[in-house]
């Protein structure tokens, strides 16, 4: 016995000294290969790229992992017990290797040769999520637990604990319990009950078989477990543990909930961040705050949104998507409606049945709904683009059992109504004219059906929307606004054309000498082709390149003239832009800031920006150094007001980029004049009803109505509008853009001007206002009453008829209508 006792007794002593050798040769061996745990006190998280607009709104989010990173005092007291409870109740114990843990997994290599669990301590599992693969092999065990090990020297528990709960993955692109609060309950974490808490808890060990989502039941018995554990262990009553479990199953996936729609912004976003920072752009946590203004972007979206069906509705109703015959007692296990198209506030439903004066109709989540008659009195069959059927009488007339239809609902009158996806599309884009600050981007009716941005990529014929800068070439050049033009036919022989040309005014009529005034505000054809002819195409071309056109895309022949350019709505929106803030250059952009993990910015925008008094101390400076012939040129060229007094240039802005003036503010004023007579007088009508004296801007069809434009501005916003097919063909009869383009423009410029107060132009010096007769141009002879006052550079004014009468040549008029000569 005592040498059976003796042998035992060395057995073991052998065992164990095989053991701590064979320990330490693996140690020694594997150490100098195990990362340095140091990096974890600066661990950058993979966090998504968020997208906001500049009040704050979310917009978007890209990367692959949805994170929300915490800190230990952002992590609530139940979450880490629910943990503990569920992965390593010994943890605030033990210095990372759990022995008992390690036994058992022991056992399960003898008996089966390979490691069934792991036995993994939290401390054990944080060395495996950042330095380790998920090969399961005795060697990365053993890594595991070294760097486990190390990690506990180098960590408080606390900050261990931290990296767990921000690091592990928990089914549903959530990684950390963060992302997992809002993606399974839509809640910050610290807004969740303790059953929620046991829920995620049960996530680690099994994100998809345990998934609440997934696999319901399985997750419900999984928390029931961990709530025991927790009582057991003494985080919780029995009372607070019966009334846990009692809670029901209220985990589902919640998608991202972005605060904005602004779908087109963000793409433009996340192209722009992955040119500057690759991929990189989706996984370092860059906070990236637009220019987009939330209430703008609202606007923009329903303006087209509303501006597009409108315009649908006026061509007819095209027919179902599909009919597929009623053959069961549950219609929609036939079809599965989410198959087909939809939009927002649009919907797929399938007709059940037809009634005298209604239609009832099963939507996809099985709800059964009523279209009364009036909701489908619109629905005139679609012919062709110019006529439509007859208006229905009865739901039969328009509909047939099986159809599958798009609905939407009239949420004002809480009434649903046949509708359908329009096939035109349209973009609007808005701009701050001072810094040229995008305030709202649309690109199409719907990102999700079409992700092409009209907006930047669409270049489409201007048609009447490029005459302004004509116009104000033909001013710069030395042209009045009572300059006669005849509007009579013309024959032109353009080289660069392939056959004679023949312009026409819309409507085919012609009206004879007429002032460039009306020619504009009229969108006289003819007229802008002879003012193109008569100041030179190059001329035209170079000067219109101040507004951000280039040469290429504008074609060197008199085309020019009636639009025949494609340019972008960006584009465009951009040149209203310089014509609305008095003839200063501006470069649109979205981005304000980008911002890392940290929140510190690293990136803020410092756009050209519109500096009245920048240029005043500029001119100041320059006439010092003048002669008296360039500083009278130069005092003629002054931007639209004078301030009190010459600022110094460190009192303006530190950071301020002055915009440079690249239109003379003369011409600026007058041709502003003009295009507010458009809206007054002209084919821009239809804006006269929002009341407003400071808005002006230009219509624009092109041949064949295949493009509408409405583009035009306040003195502090400009936004363009475009409508038109993808793959260019009319719009149809009528469609012009003071009908397609314009209600659009209308209804987003309401909402973008309800708290601007109405701001009055200043007269820049140079300019003289004098009674004229309108038939001719020249100045009115004392006493015609047909005469009306006209703006002329002082130095293209016309002379007085009666070179005596000295009170002709002193008729003029302020914008008091008190009499004064500039």
């Amino acid at each position: 016995m005592n040498k059976l006792a003796h042998f035992s007794l060395l057995f073991t002593f052998s065992l164990i000294c095989g053991a701590i050798l064979i320990a330490s040769g693996s140690f020694l061996y594997l150490s100098p290969s195990l990362p340095a745990v140091s990096t974890l006190k600066e661990v950058n998280f993979q966090i998504p790229l968020r997208i906001y607009s500049s009040d704050g709104k979310l917009i978007s989010e890209f990367g692959e992992k949805r994170r929300i990173p915490l800190t230990y005092e952002g992590i609530p007291k139940p979450l880490i017990n629910a943990i503990l409870a569920a992965e390593d109740d010994q943890f605030f114990e033990h210095s990372g290797v759990s022995v008992k843990g390690l036994a058992r997994a022991s056992i399960q290599l003898i008996r089966t040769g390979s490691i069934q669990s792991g036995g993994s301590t939290i401390t054990m599992q944080v060395a495996k999520n950042f330095f380790l693969t998920k090969e399961r092999s005795f060697i990365r065990k053993f890594n595991e637990i070294l760097l486990a090990l190390k990690i506990e020297e180098a960590l408080s528990k606390e900050e261990i604990i931290t990296l767990y709960i921000n690091k592990i993955y928990l089914g549903q692109r959530s990684y950390g319990f963060g992302a997992a609060a809002k993606v399974y309950y839509d809640k910050n974490l610290d807004e969740l009950n303790l059953a929620q808490f046991a829920t995620l808890a049960a996530l680690p060990k099994a994100p998809s078989s345990a998934n609440p989502v997934r696999n319901p039941s399985k997750s419900l018995a999984r928390r029931n477990w961990i709530l025991g554990r927790m009582n057991q262990l003494g985080f919780i009553t029995q009372k607070e543990f019966q009334a846990a479990k009692d809670k029901s199953q209220t985990a589902k996936h919640h998608s991202l909930k972005t605060e904005l729609s602004a779908k087109h912004a963000a793409e433009m976003v996340r192209e722009e961040m992955v040119s500057r920072y690759g991929e990189a752009a989706y996984r370092d946590g860059f906070v990236v705050t637009t220019t987009i203004q939330s209430h703008l972007q609202r606007s923009a979206n329903i303006a087209v949104r509303n501006g597009l069906l409108a315009y649908d509705k006026r061509h007819g109703y095209r027919g179902p998507l599909a009919n597929i015959p009623l053959t069961g007692e549950s219609p929609n296990e036939e079809v599965d409606l989410n198959k087909f198209p939809s939009s927002r506030q649009i919907e797929p439903a399938r007709v059940i049945a037809l009634l005298e004066d209604e239609a009832k109709l099963i939507r996809a989540n099985n709800d059964v709904i009523s279209i009364h008659l009036e909701g489908l009195l619109w629905a005139q069959p679609f012919v062709n683009v110019n006529k439509r059927g007859a208006k229905p009488e009865t739901p039969s007339d328009t509909l047939k059992l099986g159809d599958i239809v798009h609905i939407s609902k009239n949420e004002t009158e809480n009434t649903w109504q046949l509708s359908q996806l329009p096939e035109t599309q349209s973009a609007l884009v808005s701009l701050d004219n001072k810094n040229g600050a995008i305030l709202a981007i649309v690109g199409g009716f719907n990102f999700s059906l079409s992700k092409y941005n009209r907006a930047t990529q669409a270049q489409r014929q201007a048609g009447s929307n490029i005459k302004p800068f004509i116009y104000a070439a033909a001013l710069n050049k030395g042209y009045t606004p009572a300059t006669i033009i005849n509007d009579a036919p013309v024959v032109f022989d353009d080289p660069n054309l392939e056959r004679a040309w023949r312009p026409e005014n819309s409507g085919g009529r012609f009206f004879g000498p007429t002032r460039l005034r009306k020619a504009l505000y009229k969108s006289r054809n003819l007229v802008s082709v002879r003012i193109l002819e008569s100041i030179g195409i190059s001329y035209a071309i170079n000067y219109a390149t101040r507004f951000g056109f280039s040469k290429e895309q504008l074609p060197r022949d008199l085309s020019l003239a009636l639009g025949s350019a494609g340019v972008t709505p960006l584009q465009m929106a951009k040149a209203y832009a310089i014509l609305s803030n008095g003839g200063y250059q501006i470069e649109p952009y979205l981005i304000q800031t980008i911002s890392n993990t940290n929140n510190e910015a690293i990136y803020e925008a410092e756009p050209l920006t519109v500096c009245i008094e920048c240029e005043s101390l500029e001119n100041d400076n320059t006439l010092k150094k003048a002669t008296p012939d360039e500083s009278l040129a130069l005092n003629n060229a002054q931007s639209q007001t004078e301030p009190s007094e010459s600022p110094d240039a460190a009192e303006v802005s530190p950071k301020l980029n002055p915009a440079p003036r690249v239109m003379d503010a003369r011409v600026n004023y007058i041709i502003n004049s003009i295009l507010q007579d458009v809206i007054k007088r002209g084919t821009g009508y239809r804006a006269r009803k929002m009341n407003r004296q400071d808005i002006a801007g230009k219509t624009g069809t092109t041949n064949d109505l295949n493009d509408a434009w409405f583009s035009g501005y306040s003195p502090e916003i400009a936004t363009s509008v475009w409508v038109g097919f993808d793959t260019p063909r009319t719009l149809g009869r009528r469609e012009f853009g003071s009908r397609a383009a314009l209600p659009i423009w209308m209804d987003y410029m309401r909402v973008a001007l309800e708290s601007r107060p109405e701001i009055t132009r200043q007269q820049p010096e140079g300019l003289v206002t004098l009674r004229i007769d309108p038939e001719t141009g020249e100045a009115a002879r004392p006493g015609d009453k047909t005469a009306i006052f006209e703006t002329f550079r002082i130095e293209n004014a016309p002379l007085p008829l009666d070179e005596g009468d000295k009170s002709s040549a002193s008729q003029v008029e302020d914008n008091d209508e008190t009499l004064q000569l500039f």
